[in-house]
């Protein structure tokens, strides 16, 4: 019978990192000729596969026994590519009340309380077999053995973070994002407070492996520190999450919109708070995670929520990937900078008319002429000065692949296709150095990104 040797340790996987099974099969091995190991690979995005005789599965690979017997697979390069960024909100969430359906998208940033993921998170189950040709030179294959389901999701595995090992056995326990203490996190590397406008957009998300959460509770003070309200945003299916947890893989990585605009999406009391008096702005958000019994079960993070600029600087709100597969936000609120670069192509045109009764000469007609005009902005922007627990977060920007600039609050039209929310754009700042106050004494950051899509304008 096939054996499994080697396993990662834990069954949830970030999948950037070396995903290793070994198996072996000695009896087979040392017997029989030609011998096989196949990896049966089955990923899905609903529910758990069992493996059976007529199931047919994403992808089978092979290997060769090695020198010790056995056969080593690393299914990273597999993985990784059955899960990806949740750039859009799933089914049953909400903006500003509208349902999110497949007729009326809406983008993960804008959603009004809960939604659970679409593409961040699957499940993965491995059938390994061994193949052989027996002394009738006939193909045979020996009892397959199954892996346990594992819960993958689009993160990745640093090479400083701490690895634990049992029996040969490695990975990274994620138990400090599982929700079941005071202790434990969202899931970013952000510092626990954080900065935004009131117009600023923004989610945190979270693993959900059981059903600990029961509700978040958001506290609102004022610039003095005295509470001036609160209320609790229950994990359920009307507020975009679920009913019931089972095994829907959907259900174990959920986000919420939680910054300030999120909350004007739908919140009477947090928008009693902003008009006619705006009681909010130099205050804060608290929010932290509570389990059926009202004990916490994850840390408290604050939002502070800025006051207007009186500078007239313009503020511009980043949000990127993370290293968990989630999205942090930050809004550069000193100076910025725009500029455009364009590159078009030309051509000589004739002067005058040539293809009429008379020849009359044009005055705007002749010489070079520009045959189309590419325009592409860039925005170089400053931070504020900020402390040393935000430069793992700005590493993270650095290395981010998906990066864009957020748009805040505002007024849609009836048929708003709100496209203009999230723009895409590639971060050209190719460097960053970390900044200390040993050594620096003031920390500030310079970014520049460049807008991804390149406007063009009309053809002659």
């Amino acid at each position: 019978m096939t054996t499994i040797e080697q396993e990662p340790l834990y069954p949830q996987l970030p999948v950037g990192q070396e995903v290793i099974f070994v198996v072996s099969n000695n009896t087979i091995v040392a017997t029989q000729t030609n011998v096989r190991f196949i990896a049966d690979v089955y990923i899905s995005d609903t529910t758990a596969i069992s493996p059976t005789t007529t199931t047919v599965p994403t992808a089978t690979f092979k290997t060769t026994p090695n020198n010790a017997g056995v056969g080593i697979f690393d299914f990273r390069q597999v993985v990784e590519n059955y899960v990806s960024a949740d750039n859009m909100a799933a089914n049953n969430s909400e903006y500003k009340g509208t349902l999110t359906t497949d007729d009326t998208p809406h983008p993960i940033h804008l959603i009004d309380k809960f939604s659970i993921n679409k593409k961040g998170a699957r499940w993965l189950t491995i059938q390994f077999k061994t193949q052989y040709i027996d002394a009738n030179g006939d193909t045979q294959i020996d009892t397959p053995q199954n892996s346990v389901d594992y819960q993958i999701f689009n993160g990745y595995l640093k090479y400083t973070d701490e690895l634990d090992i049992f029996n040969n056995d490695f990975g990274y326990s994620l138990g400090i994002f599982n929700l079941s203490s005071s202790s434990d996190r969202f899931l970013t590397n952000a510092p626990k407070t954080q900065y935004a406008n009131l117009e600023d957009y923004g989610t945190v998300a979270f693993l959900a492996p059981n059903d600990n959460l029961e509700y978040i509770q958001l506290i609102y003070r004022d610039s003095s520190g005295s509470q001036i309200g609160t209320e609790d945003v229950d994990k359920d299916f009307a507020n975009g999450a679920y009913a019931n947890l089972g095994s829907q893989i959907s259900n174990r990585l959920l986000y919420l919109g939680c910054f300030p605009a999120n909350l004007q999406n739908w919140s009477s009391t947090f928008n009693a708070l902003v008009s006619p008096v705006d009681q909010i702005s130099g205050g804060s958000i608290e929010l932290r995670a509570f389990n059926v019994s009202n004990t916490a079960i994850s840390k408290t993070y604050t939002i502070n929520v800025n006051c207007p600029d009186t500078k007239g600087f313009e503020s511009i709100r980043l949000c990127w990937l993370n290293q968990w597969g989630a999205w942090d936000y930050y809004t550069f609120t000193k100076k910025s900078v725009r500029s455009i670069s364009t590159k078009g192509s030309t051509y000589e045109q004739l002067a005058g008319t040539w293809n009429e009764a008379a020849y009359r000469v044009d005055s705007y007609k002749g010489g070079k002429k520009a045959f189309r005009v590419n325009a592409t902005e860039k925005i170089q922007m400053n931070t504020d000065f900020v402390s040393e627990s935000e430069n793992v977060m700005f590493e993270e920007l650095i290395n981010s692949p998906e990066v864009y600039i957020l748009d805040g609050y505002q007024t849609d039209g009836t048929f708003s296709a709100l496209n203009q929310y999230v723009i895409p754009t590639r971060l050209t700042t190719s460097s960053f150095t970390r900044k200390t106050v040993a050594n620096d004494k003031l920390i500030q950051y310079t970014f520049e990104v460049e807008k991804s899509k390149t406007l063009r304008t009309q053809s002659i």
